[in-house]
C-alpha cells in the first residue's frame, strides 16, 4: 500500500516537473516568437520578400493616335529590353563577343556595360521580336541566364513610316514624346508607370502568375487615345504631290495645309524634306521641324487678299475703281515696280487683283494707311500664335503702327517686310471662304479614355468675324477671277469654281541684311468651291532651284493637282452643270422672267451696259454692288448675265467691248 502510494507521488511530481517544463517551453516559444514577430518582424518580412520576389516598374500602352475614320498613325506593344547582371558575369568577352551580333551592337559596347558594375545595367532597349529571338536562344544555348536577362517596355511604332511624321512627332527611350502632338499632348497620351512586386525564382527571373496579377492590378485607366482631324488619304494625296514637286523643281523646302474653312480642321499637313519617326535617329534635327507652324517668311502677293479685304471693308476701293498703273511708283524713296516690270495702263481695281500689280496694292496700303493695315492684319490672326494643338508654333511679325513710313505702308501692303506662317496663312484665307469669320485651327478632334469614353471633343472654335459678309462675297469674286483669268489660271479644274491668290517673295538673307539674289518663296493659297467652300489649299515652294521661281508658274499647278484629287476624293459636285439650260427631254428650257421689284438685302440687279465706255460700265456696276470685268477696248456690246438679272451682291459679270 505504501509502495503505492509513493509511486503515485513520484508521477505526480514528475508530472508537475512536465507541466512547469512544457509551460517554460511554452513561455521561450512565446517570447521567441514575439521576438521575430514584433522585434524583428519587418526586416525579416523584408529580408524574405527580396528573396522570393522583386519590385518591377510595369509601365501601360501609350495611347494610340488615329486620323478622323480611326486608322491608326501611332501605336504602342510591348517589346523586351535586354539587361546584364555584371556581378553574375563569368565572361565578359565570351558574354560581349556571342550577344553583339544578333543586337547589331559591338563587343566593345557590351563590355563598356558589364564594367559599371553592380546588379543591374541595360544593355539594349526595346528590341525588335528578331532581335529579342535570337539574344533568347543565345541564352539558353550559352547558359547565360544566371546574368542576363529580359524586362517588358512599350515601344511606339508608325506604320505608315514617313506619313505626317512632322505633325505627329515622336517618343523617346523613356516613352516620352519630343515632337508634335506626341509632344503636345504627353501628359494624356503617356501611360501612368506603377510599381508592383513580382514573384521570381533563384534566378530572379519572374514567376508567370505574379506577372498577370500585375497587369490585372493596372488597366491603363490614365492612357488615353487621341484622334486627328487629318485625313489620311487627303495626307497621302498632298505628300504625293509634294514628292513629286521637289523632283520637278528641287526645292530647299516645300509645304503644304490643307483646311476645311467652315470647321477649321486641317486635313492635311505636310513638308519636305521629312523623315521617318520610327528612325528619327537617323536624321538631322532640323527635319523634325513642322514648318507650317514654325517656318516664318515673307508671303509676298498672298497677302494681298487681306489688303483687298481690308480697303473693301474700309471703302478706300470698290471693285470697279479706275486705277493708272505706270508700271512703278515711287514712295519715301523706295521704288516698287509690277512683278514684270512692265506698265498695265488704266485699269480697275478688280484688274488690280487679277494682275497683282504692286503700284495698285502700294496706293492702296497708302490710303489705308498705318494703323488700318497693321489692324486688319491682326484681326486675320498674323502677328500670333493660332494656338493650334502642336509645340513650337511661331508668332510671326508685324509693324509697329506708329514706326511705320510711307514706304512700310507700301510693302507692307504688297506682302514684304512682315513675316508669317503657312498656317496663320492658310486660316486667314479660310476665313475668307468662311463669310468673312475668323476659326481657330485645330487638329485634335477627340481624345478618349482607355474604356472608350470620351474625356474631350474639340470642335469649331469661332475667334472674330473680320469682314462683313457682303463684303467677303465682294473679295471673294475677284479672287475667283485670279484662277480664273489671272495670275492663278494654272491652280484652275475644269468645271469647278476655285478663289485664291498666288504670291512670289525674295528671301530675306538669314541676317536679316537685305534680300538675296536669286532666291524666292513661290506660293499659291486659295479655296473651292467658292460656291460653297470644301477644302483651303496653301503650297509653299521654299527656294526652288530649277525651272522658274513664281508662285503662278509652280506653286499654283500644284496646288491644282491637289485640288483636282481632293475633289473626286471628298466627293464634291462640280460647280458648272455642263445640262444647265436644259430641260428633262434635254431641250433647251425657256429662259427665267427678268427681275422686276424690291431688291432683297444682298442682292443686286445687273444693269444693261450696251453702248457705255468701260469708265461708264465700270461705274455702273459699282453703283449696283456688282464685280466688273472687261474684255476688250471700245463700247460695251454684250454681257456674260442678261440685263434686270437678280444676283447676290459682288456676283462677276463679264462686259464685252468693241470699238465702233
Amino acid at each position: 500500500m505504501m509502495k503505492k502510494r509513493t509511486a503515485r507521488r513520484r508521477v505526480q511530481r514528475n508530472i508537475g516537473y512536465a507541466v512547469i517544463a512544457l509551460t517554460g517551453l511554452f513561455l521561450l516559444v512565446a517570447l521567441r516568437y514575439g521576438w521575430l514577430q514584433i522585434v524583428q518582424g519587418d526586416a525579416l518580412g523584408e529580408r524574405m520578400r527580396n528573396q522570393v520576389g522583386e519590385e518591377f516598374a510595369i509601365q501601360s500602352l501609350r495611347g494610340t493616335i488615329t486620323d478622323r475614320s480611326g486608322r491608326e498613325l501611332a501605336v504602342s506593344t510591348m517589346t523586351k529590353s535586354l539587361y546584364v547582371d555584371p556581378a553574375h558575369v563569368q565572361d565578359a568577352d565570351a558574354v560581349a563577343a556571342d550577344i553583339a551580333p544578333p543586337l547589331g551592337m559591338t563587343p566593345e559596347e557590351i563590355q563598356k556595360d558589364i564594367a559599371v558594375g553592380g546588379g543591374f545595367v541595360w544593355v539594349k532597349r526595346r528590341l525588335e521580336h528578331d532581335e529579342y529571338e535570337a539574344v533568347r536562344q543565345v541564352i539558353r544555348e550559352k547558359g547565360y541566364a544566371d546574368c542576363l536577362g529580359f524586362r517588358d517596355e512599350a515601344k511606339r511604332y508608325y506604320p505608315n513610316d514617313v506619313l505626317a511624321a512632322n505633325v505627329l512627332g515622336f517618343v523617346g527611350t523613356d516613352d516620352k514624346g519630343l515632337d508634335g502632338v506626341e509632344q503636345a499632348l504627353d501628359g494624356l497620351l503617356k501611360g501612368e508607370v506603377k510599381e508592383a512586386y513580382i514573384t521570381t525564382d533563384r534566378r530572379s527571373r519572374p514567376i508567370l502568375d505574379s506577372i498577370f496579377e500585375s497587369r490585372r492590378h493596372y488597366q491603363g485607366e490614365y492612357c488615353k487615345s487621341v484622334e486627328l482631324t487629318l485625313d489620311s488619304a487627303v495626307q497621302f494625296i498632298v505628300e504625293q504631290e509634294l514628292d513629286r514637286t521637289v523632283v520637278e523643281t528641287r526645292p530647299k523646302a516645300i509645304t503644304c495645309i490643307v483646311m476645311d474653312p467652315k470647321t477649321g480642321e486641317v486635313l492635311a499637313m505636310a513638308s519636305r524634306p521629312s523623315y521617318n519617326p520610327n528612325k528619327f535617329w537617323d536624321y538631322r534635327p532640323e527635319v523634325w521641324k513642322n514648318r507650317s507652324t514654325s517656318f516664318i517668311y515673307e508671303p509676298g502677293s498672298t497677302f494681298k487678299s487681306i489688303v483687298a479685304g481690308a480697303a473693301l471693308q474700309e471703302k478706300v476701293v470698290s471693285p470697279n475703281q479706275v486705277f493708272v498703273d505706270p508700271g512703278y511708283v515711287m514712295v519715301s524713296g523706295r521704288r516698287i515696280q509690277n512683278w514684270n516690270g512692265e506698265s498695265f495702263g488704266t485699269v480697275t481695281f478688280t484688274d488690280v487683283v487679277k494682275n497683282s500689280l504692286n503700284t495698285g496694292f502700294a496706293q492702296v496700303g497708302l490710303r489705308l494707311g498705318a494703323e488700318r493695315l497693321t489692324d486688319y492684319a491682326k484681326k486675320f490672326g498674323f502677328g500670333e500664335r493660332t494656338g493650334i494643338d502642336l509645340p513650337g508654333e511661331e508668332q510671326g511679325i508685324l509693324f509697329d503702327p506708329h514706326a511705320m513710313r510711307d514706304s512700310d505702308m507700301a510693302t507692307m501692303a504688297i506682302g514684304q517686310s512682315i513675316a508669317v506662317t503657312p498656317l496663320q496663312l492658310v486660316t486667314a484665307v479660310s476665313a475668307i471662304a468662311n463669310d468673312g469669320v475668323l476659326l481657330q485651327p485645330h487638329i485634335v478632334r477627340k481624345i478618349t479614355n482607355v474604356d472608350g469614353s470620351v474625356y474631350e471633343e474639340r470642335g469649331p472654335k469661332e475667334v472674330r468675324r473680320v469682314l462683313e459678309s457682303a463684303t467677303d462675297k465682294t473679295l471673294i469674286g475677284l479672287l475667283e477671277q485670279v484662277v480664273a483669268s489671272g495670275g492663278g489660271k494654272k491652280a484652275a479644274v475644269k468645271g469647278y469654281r476655285i478663289a485664291g491668290k498666288t504670291g512670289t517673295a525674295q528671301k530675306i538673307r538669314e541676317n536679316g541684311a537685305g534680300y538675296m539674289d536669286g532666291h524666292y518663296i513661290a506660293s499659291f493659297c486659295g479655296f473651292a468651291p467658292v460656291e460653297d467652300p470644301r477644302i483651303t489649299v496653301l503650297v509653299m515652294i521654299d527656294d526652288p532651284s530649277l525651272g522658274d521661281f513664281y508662285g503662278g508658274q509652280i506653286a499654283a499647278p500644284v496646288a491644282g493637282r491637289i485640288f483636282a484629287q481632293l475633289f473626286r476624293h471628298l466627293h464634291i459636285e462640280p460647280s458648272s452643270d455642263p445640262f444647265a439650260g436644259m430641260d428633262a427631254t434635254g431641250k433647251k428650257a425657256e429662259p427665267k422672267p427678268k427681275f422686276a421689284g424690291e431688291v432683297p438685302e444682298g442682292e443686286a440687279v445687273v444693269p444693261d451696259f450696251t453702248g457705255k465706255s468701260l469708265r461708264e460700265a465700270a461705274r455702273l456696276a459699282a453703283e449696283r454692288g456688282i464685280t466688273f470685268e472687261s474684255k476688250g477696248s471700245g463700247v460695251a456690246a454684250g454681257q456674260s448675265i442678261a440685263p434686270n438679272t437678280l444676283v447676290e451682291n459682288g456676283r462677276r459679270v463679264t462686259v464685252f467691248f468693241h470699238s465702233e
